[in-house]
């Protein structure tokens, strides 16, 4: 960690990490197709924290930072031939399939990092703050609103074809069964559930397992090859 000591704020460790990345991947990547994503939405954080747009800024440094470490650690780990967790194996599994097209990418990891990490996030963010998940609802919500914008902005980026014909798309069927608003509500949800089990770790610990598979699966849905 020595070559980050210049850097002020946990945010711009993470923007660091990720413009590495981003750099190093190749383009068609699957992983640098959410990467990019991902990189954007944090640059936006970093910007909206030093605007004061945050009303605790600690406490949402300390929560994206938190967020962003789960995604870099499932990276470190696959860079180490270990297994990263259920939710971001299809990714990391299909990053190079010419079947799967970039928006598939980018809403994959999308829904690995809010339907999964996220919840878990917000559990360790409170456990080191000494708080409850309740005082960091206004934190979670800016988070979630600016993932939701950009969710937008990246289905029309990515979305192929004009838009006579994407009601033909089977790429369209295939991502209207998915809403990100919808995970980022059942992510808060299943953080509550966690922190209220915090005390019984067996319970805990299978609850996140299961929540694990299961977000797993619907990215592994996400990824279904599609012909041209």
């Amino acid at each position: 960690m020595a070559q980050l000591e210049h850097l002020t704020t946990p945010v711009d460790a993470v923007l660091h990490r990720m413009r590495i990345l981003d750099a190093a991947l190749p383009e068609r990547d699957g992983v640098a197709v959410f990467n990019r994503v991902y990189l954007a939405v944090t640059e936006e954080v970093g910007r909206r924290l030093d605007a004061g747009r945050f009303a605790d800024p600690r406490t949402a440094a300390a929560l994206g930072a938190r967020f962003a470490g789960r995604y870099l650690a499932a990276v470190d780990a696959v860079a180490r031939d270990r297994r990263p967790p259920a939710c971001w194996r299809p990714l990391f599994q299909f990053r190079r399939h010419p079947g799967v097209r970039p928006l598939q990418f980018a809403l994959a990891g999308i829904n690995a990092h809010v339907g999964h990490d996220l919840a878990l996030a917000l559990v360790d963010t409170c456990r080191a703050l000494g708080c409850e998940p309740a005082e960091l609802e206004d934190e979670f919500d800016r988070v979630g609103e600016l993932l939701v914008s950009l969710e937008e902005r990246v289905r029309e980026d990515l979305m192929p074809g004009p838009d006579l014909l994407q009601v033909a798309d089977p790429l369209t069927h295939l991502l209207g069964s998915w809403s990100l608003e919808r995970a980022r509500d059942a992510s808060w949800a299943a953080a509550r559930a966690l922190w209220a089990l915090r005390r019984c770790e067996d319970v805990a610990g299978g609850f996140a397992e299961r929540l694990d598979a299961a977000v797993g699966f619907a990215g592994r849905m996400l990824l279904t090859p599609l012909p041209d």
